[in-house]
């Protein structure tokens, strides 16, 4: 064996190379980039005080002479209206099974999984502060991190980190996909006081400067030593077996060597050569390696976000919303401070007059800027008795033409450049009919649809990312905290060890059922959906309910839990939770087991016998009530019968027989005819002859 040179350079030193020579490269790639970034960025956020939208040498010169350089930062609002509109549409993850072995219910779970590692990184405030740089300089970054989930626990959780200056992300250089997802190699800067480093790695020493960023402060400096973490990318070759029992298997999964021989010398089983990418992660302080570990992924964790991109002559050119109004602001500057200066130069001597006018009346006069004086007095003629001039008021300082219309025009450029119009902020324009002002408020979106369209790029990548990770770092049997959309919370139970992609199980101390799922069984893709977010949405789904059930109000008792569900007052949930107990059964589409629709249908039935009984109670009350009258009706025809006198007895038999016979068919007495009979009666009366 042929032994090593002592001049070959060792496997660290091989890294270290390699690593500055990746470095070197994508600072000469993206050195004007990152030049105008800075550029950029000041100008946007430029004020009166740091006069960042003014050349440095015309500032200097005008602040030497003493005359006025305005900063009226009309930019920052244009670009302002595209940071916002990204905060209020921002891109939600989907995830959509792609194999047999996907489903699409682990896949709602996943989704609720991706919700809860973003509810605990705080990704709004990841997403935005990514968003203000990808506008403002057209580059943006976050970070997609390992942890443990709190200071007790062995158990990791992934967490969204925010960058906060992308200047300190070097992402490689000679990427093909706009996400970024193909990158080979990555770096990610730290700024360090020397007192942190050593805390921080006790007995390591930055001794060098391996990486020069072009800059006068390199990475070791005499207060502060700049970290770098560098991702490596490489790929592992193994054969893919089509397995006659387990199915594609690779080669290197098979633990028995001689069954894996057989496999391989086995010409009628299919095979092919694979590619794996592997990502190593290294801690670089100076020149050399302090910390290295694998990273389980097959993504560098980081995300960027772009605003335009193009290559021109083999470098980068990346801008944001600024860029293309630069020009215009400094002459919506310039052309404000040149109006306000030629204001400035004009006299303000309010009236012109002769001496011998205002002689003895010079304390009135001097004081007429300061009192409200009710006239001014003057002299008309002077002491040889001929007339004097009365004193004049001169015109008020006016502003020139020419720089109001130059302001004027340069908003108009601004506008023009941006592609932003009076509509997009608000104001009154020349479109008076509500169709003319969408149309224009279109016409302003699309010119900058193109940021939140890369927005969702970017996002879409993160969802790649978590879906490549969760089975890899979520590997020992837990519970998993679900976060729906509009921010309710279920659990679930995630086992890697389960054959099967999901079941359910029965809580015991209570009815609930938990699924318990293996995410590493089946495929899965990710989509995103860009629109209002969900408290955006809600409130148009109350606008929507309440102008449906106030046009059909018969709809109240079918969809009036839906109308409260989405109402957002104190007590709603509640009115919601009792109409949702009046909506018919057939109506809902309740995910229920099989004890609780036994349960309801058991309740469905007491409910019918119960109003049975209701209801045969109310027509018995009915029936006594009936009596009751009827008695007395009785009673009363009774005693008006005995009344009568003198009554003849044929009558009184002839009204007895009637009321007997009606109360037997109806049960109620007729009124009585008190006519005289014409034929006897009969029923078993019998009366006397008659003379």
């Amino acid at each position: 064996m042929a032994k090593q040179s002592k001049d070959a350079p060792s496997a660290d030193e091989k890294i270290i190379n390699e690593a500055r020579d990746r470095f070197a490269r994508c600072e000469e790639k993206e050195s004007d980039f990152r030049r105008l970034y800075i550029e950029d960025l000041k100008f946007a956020n430029a004020d009166s005080d740091n006069g960042w939208q003014w050349p440095d040498n015309i500032a200097k010169a005008r602040k030497d002479s003493n005359r006025p350089a305005l900063t009226i930062n009309k930019t920052r609002q244009h670009n302002l209206q595209v940071i916002n509109d990204e905060k209020k549409n921002k891109p939600s993850i989907k995830i959509l099974p792609v194999d047999d072995n996907g489903d699409l219910e682990i896949a709602k779970v996943l989704e609720g999984m991706i919700r809860h590692i973003e509810y605990n990184s705080h990704a709004e405030t990841v997403y935005d502060t990514a968003c203000v740089c990808q506008v403002e300089g057209g580059l943006g970054y976050w970070r997609i991190v390992t942890d443990f989930s709190h200071d007790d626990s062995f158990e990791q959780e992934i967490f969204l980190r925010r960058v906060p200056d992308p200047l300190l992300i070097y992402l490689d250089c000679d990427i093909k996909s706009v996400d970024g997802s193909d990158a080979r190699y990555a770096f990610a800067f730290e700024d360090m006081s020397k007192a942190e480093f050593e805390a921080r790695y006790p007995g390591e020493e930055a001794k060098s400067v391996v990486f020069n960023t072009g800059s006068d402060d390199d990475w070791l400096g005499k207060d502060r030593i700049r970290v770098a973490e560098y991702f490596s990318k490489s790929t592992k070759r193994d054969t893919l077996i089509a397995h006659p029992e387990q199915g594609a298997i690779r080669l290197s999964k098979i633990e028995d060597e001689a069954q894996a021989k057989a496999f391989m010398a086995d010409k009628s089983i299919r095979k092919r050569e694979i590619e794996e990418p592997e990502i190593t992660w290294y801690l670089i302080a100076g020149d050399k390696i302090i910390d290295r570990k694998p990273w389980l992924g097959r993504y560098i964790p980081i995300v960027r976000i772009i605003g335009e991109e193009l290559i021109i002559d083999g470098k980068f050119e990346r801008k944001g919303h600024t860029r293309n109004m630069k020009d215009a602001q400094r002459m919506y500057n310039y052309m404000s401070t040149a109006n306000v200066e030629y204001i400035a130069l004009q006299t303000k001597t309010p009236f012109i007059a002769p001496v011998e006018s205002i002689e003895g009346y010079e304390e009135e006069w001097t004081r007429a800027n300061q009192d409200n004086l009710p006239y001014l007095p003057y002299n008309q003629y002077d002491e040889q008795g001929r007339p004097v001039d009365k004193p004049q008021r001169e015109q008020p300082p006016v502003g020139a033409s020419a720089y109001l219309q130059g302001m004027q025009t340069a908003q108009q450029e601004l506008m023009m450049s941006s592609g932003q119009y009076q509509e997009q902020f608000g104001q009154q324009s020349n479109a008076i009919a509500g169709v003319a002002i969408q149309a224009r408020q279109r016409q302003g979106d699309t010119a900058t649809y193109h940021f939140i369209d890369n927005q969702a790029t970017a996002i879409r990548f993160t969802g790649r990312i978590l879906v490549d990770l969760i089975p890899k770092i979520y590997d020992t049997k837990r519970v998993i905290r679900i976060l729906g959309e509009d921010g309710s919370e279920t659990f679930a139970t995630l086992d890697p060890d389960m054959q099967q992609a999901k079941m359910k199980e029965q809580q015991q101390e209570s009815e609930d059922v938990r699924m318990i799922f293996n995410p590493s069984i089946g495929r899965y893709d990710v989509t995103v959906e860009v629109g209002a977010n969900f408290e955006t949405r809600r409130q148009e789904e109350f606008n929507a309910l309440t102008q449906i059930i106030s046009s059909s109000p018969e709809l109240m008792d079918k969809i009036g839990d839906l109308l409260f569900k989405a109402a957002d007052f104190p007590g709603a949930e509640d009115i919601a939770e009792r109409l949702h107990r009046l909506v018919p059964p057939q109506l809902l589409n309740d995910d229920q087991s099989p004890q609780q629709q036994d349960m309801t249908q058991k309740m469905q039935h007491m409910g019918e016998m119960i109003q049975q009984q209701a209801q045969q109670i109310q027509q018995m009350q009915h029936d006594r009530v009936q009596m009751e009258l009827n008695i007395k009706a009785y009673d009363a025809e009774t005693n008006r019968i005995k009344a009568l006198a003198p009554v003849d007895p044929a009558l009184v038999a002839h009204l007895a027989t009637e009321t007997i016979m009606q109360m037997d068919q109806t049960g109620a007495p007729i009124q009585p005819n008190m006519q005289q009979p014409t034929n006897q009666p009969s029923a078993g009366f019998s009366l006397p002859n008659q003379q």
